[in-house]
């Protein structure tokens, strides 16, 4: 496939784009061959459609350029479009248009576009770069006090004396839930170890109290018991801050500027359009 056949697909990838966007879905066909009133004519991107049975027709001339295109490409398009008749054009161009082909295609009504990857230019006033300054900080749980509701208890079960409910849970982390006493889960151990506070910063010995009015914890051998607040005693382990950049230049794929009054449009990799 060769360098001009690319670009064309690439505009009518973009155009479907811009209609989608729009909440449009039809056909945009490629090399399409159109009779005219005199000639039939090579068409680079083309669609149609019928609004209240009226028939819009849009075409497109790619012009892969290195250059600005002339008045004269813009005057032999305009001539097509005339061929044709009752038909909107649109003349694509990689590199720009000289001001002759600005001044008559405006005056004829025909939309000129730029189509390329954005440059330095085009991102002033738009956010480019952003640096993220990632720090991993993770706590790390050295022992864990279940303070039970003692006058519930009284009421409610028989317990020994000392009993260290630490060691009587059993399972994974996040399969030791807190519930209410409805037994509505209000959260898992693994929550609660990732919600422990800290100053993003290493900390030794910290102590933390998760305190519940109505909280409940299931322990195998005695069935459902009632907490007053569970304690924590833990270390903050912090790394060495890293610079994440996101570098919105890797994210776009092209851009398509109004080459009359320079509205632009980014088109990123993921089909999003900024």
């Amino acid at each position: 496939m060769d360098i001009n056949t690319e670009y064309e697909l690439l505009t009518k990838e973009i155009f479907e784009t811009l209609l989608k966007d729009d909440g449009v879905t039809i056909d945009v066909q490629h090399n399409v061959d159109i009779q005219g009133k005199a000639f039939k004519h090579q068409i680079d991107v083309y669609w149609e459609y019928q609004i209240a049975g009226i028939t819009h027709k849009v075409a497109i001339e790619c012009k892969n350029y290195n250059s600005n295109v002339s008045v004269a490409k813009v005057r032999d398009f305009y001539g097509v479009l005339s061929d044709i008749g009752n038909i909107n054009g649109i003349m694509v161009s990689k590199k720009g248009f000289q001001k002759g082909a600005k001044e008559f295609a405006e005056h004829y009504g025909i939309n000129l576009r730029e189509l390329r990857e954005p440059n330095d230019k085009d991102w002033k006033g738009r956010i480019k770069t952003i640096q993220v300054n990632m720090n991993i900080v993770m706590p790390q749980v050295k022992e864990r006090k279940f303070h039970i509701d003692e006058e519930w208890v009284k009421k409610n079960i028989e317990l020994p004396e000392k009993v260290d409910f630490s060691y009587q849970l059993s399972g994974m982390a996040d399969e030791i839930w807190i519930v209410d006493g409805n037994g509505k889960k209000l959260k898992n151990m693994h929550q609660l170890d990732n919600e422990l506070p800290h100053n993003w910063e290493k900390e030794e010995n910290v102590r933390h109290f998760y305190e519940f009015d109505d909280g409940y914890i299931e322990i195998e051998q005695y069935g459902k018991i009632k907490l007053n607040s569970i304690e924590y005693l833990y270390d903050v382990h912090a790394g060495e801050p890293k610079p994440i950049i996101i570098d919105g230049t890797a994210s776009a794929k092209a851009i398509l500027k109004d080459a009359i009054t320079g509205e632009i449009k980014f088109f990123n990799k993921d089909g999003t359009i900024k």
